[in-house]
C-alpha cells in the first residue's frame, strides 16, 4: 500500500504534538505555596508560562534565529520599521483618546513623515530628526483612565500580561480591526495572514537579544520577566499621568526598556532548565 506524504507543515506539527501535549499535561503539575503579592495565581502561571516556553523553544525561537541570520540586517530593518509604522497609527489614537494632543500630533506626525520621506514606513525618517517614538496601547490607556492592573497573568502564546492588559490587548486586536488601524482590517485573508505571520517572526527575532541577556542575568527567568514586565507597565502609565498632569513629557526611551510592546512577550523558562 502506497503512503501518503504528508506536506511539510504537518509533518513539523506532527513532530511537535508530543512536545504540546506533555507541556500541556505539565501545566496543572506546579504548585506555588507562597505566592508574590503581585502574583497571586502564580501556580498557573509558571506553569503556562513553562507550556510557552515549550512552544517558543520548538517552533518560534528556531524560526527566528533562522530569519535573523539569513534575512540581510538592511531588510530586517525595513521590515520592523514598516510594522512599527502600523502600529503607530493605533498608538496615536491612544494617545488622542488618553487626551494627550500633543503626543497625539507627533506620533500622527511621525507616521506621515514615514510613510512618504521614509518610502512607506521602511526608513525611520523621524527618529534621525529627533522624533521620538511613542509606543502606547489600550493597556495604558485604561491605565491612565485609573483602571488598576489586577493580577498579573501570562497568556496562552502571548505570555506577560495583566487582567487590565488582557482586556487591553483584545481591544487592540479587534478595535485596530474595526477602526482600520492594524493589520487585522485587511479583509484579503491570506495577505492579512501572511503578514501576521512576518510581524510575528520579526518581533520574536528583535526579541533574540534580550532572550540571551535574560539567560545571563537571571537566576530565575519567570521572576525577572515578570518583575520587568510590571515595571514597565507602571511605568508607561505613570510616565502618561505625569504628562497629563503638566509636567515636562517623558520620552518612552526612557523608560525601563524590557520588551517591545508592539511584539509578541518572550516565552520564558524557570531556572535550572
Amino acid at each position: 500500500m502506497k503512503s501518503i506524504a504528508l506536506p511539510a507543515p504537518a509533518k513539523r506539527f506532527a513532530r511537535l504534538a508530543p512536545v504540546l501535549a506533555i507541556a500541556a499535561i505539565a501545566a496543572g503539575c506546579a504548585s506555588v505555596p507562597n505566592p508574590n503579592p503581585a502574583d497571586p495565581w502564580e501556580s498557573y502561571n509558571r506553569s503556562m508560562y513553562q507550556f510557552n516556553d515549550t512552544v517558543d523553544r520548538a517552533l518560534l525561537k528556531p524560526i527566528a534565529s533562522g530569519y535573523a541570520q539569513l534575512t540581510p540586517k538592511p531588510a530586517q530593518t525595513c521590515i520592523h520599521n514598516m510594522f512599527n509604522n502600523v502600529f503607530d497609527v493605533w498608538s496615536a489614537f491612544n494617545s488622542f483618546i488618553q487626551g494627550r494632543g500633543v503626543d497625539f500630533i507627533n506620533t500622527l506626525g511621525r507616521v506621515l513623515f514615514n510613510s512618504t520621506m521614509g518610502l512607506g514606513g521602511c526608513i525611520d525618517v523621524a527618529s534621525m530628526n529627533g522624533s521620538t517614538r511613542i509606543v502606547n496601547d489600550f493597556g495604558v490607556t485604561l491605565g491612565v483612565w485609573g483602571l488598576k492592573s489586577g493580577p498579573y497573568v501570562v497568556l496562552p502564546f502571548l505570555g506577560p500580561s495583566s487582567l487590565r492588559d488582557g482586556a487591553g490587548r483584545a481591544v487592540d486586536i479587534f478595535g485596530g480591526a474595526a477602526t482600520d488601524m492594524s493589520i487585522t482590517a485587511i479583509t484579503n485573508i491570506p495577505l492579512r495572514n501572511s503578514l501576521v505571520g512576518m510581524g510575528i517572526i520579526d518581533a520574536r527575532a528583535n526579541l533574540l537579544s534580550a532572550d540571551k541577556l535574560v539567560n545571563e542575568l537571571a537566576l530565575d527567568r519567570y521572576s525577572f520577566i515578570r518583575d520587568a514586565y510590571l515595571q514597565r507597565r507602571k511605568s508607561l502609565v505613570k510616565g502618561h499621568e505625569v504628562q497629563m498632569n503638566g509636567a515636562p513629557d517623558q520620552p518612552e526611551e526612557t523608560l525601563p526598556d524590557y520588551s517591545d510592546d508592539t511584539a509578541i512577550p518572550m516565552p520564558a523558562k524557570k531556572a535550572g532548565q
